[in-house]
């Protein structure tokens, strides 16, 4: 194999793994409708919804009027989720960017 050729399996390795370790990303989409952000829970009560689903927390962020979060499943799955900032509902989840849930009746 030539250092060119090895180079670039090296290459499209390192990109292959970096993509498939990297949390999924949804289009940025998702709306929950929450209101003013005075009503919204504290994130806190989230962080501790998203231990009690026995996920391991990687982020969590405020995305438009949802909650966010990027989070590891118990088998080490990287997710994405949105939770309505008012009831803390979890609304829709994506998987290296594919839909794995979304609550009934939800449509944002």
């Amino acid at each position: 194999m030539t250092a060119k050729c090895r180079l670039l399996a090296i290459s499209l390795s390192a990109a292959a793994l970096a993509l498939a370790s990297a949390p999924a990303h949804a289009d940025g989409n998702v709306t929950c409708n929450s209101g003013a952000k005075e009503n919204w829970q504290p994130i806190n009560k989230l962080k501790k919804k998203v231990w009690l689903e026995r996920w391991s927390l990687l982020k969590t962020q405020i995305e438009g009027d949802c909650y966010e979060v990027y989070a590891r499943t118990e088998s080490g799955q990287a997710i994405e989720a949105f939770f309505h900032p008012v009831t803390l509902e979890k609304l829709v989840v994506f998987r290296r960017g594919k839909e794995i849930y979304r609550a009934k009746g939800f449509e944002g």
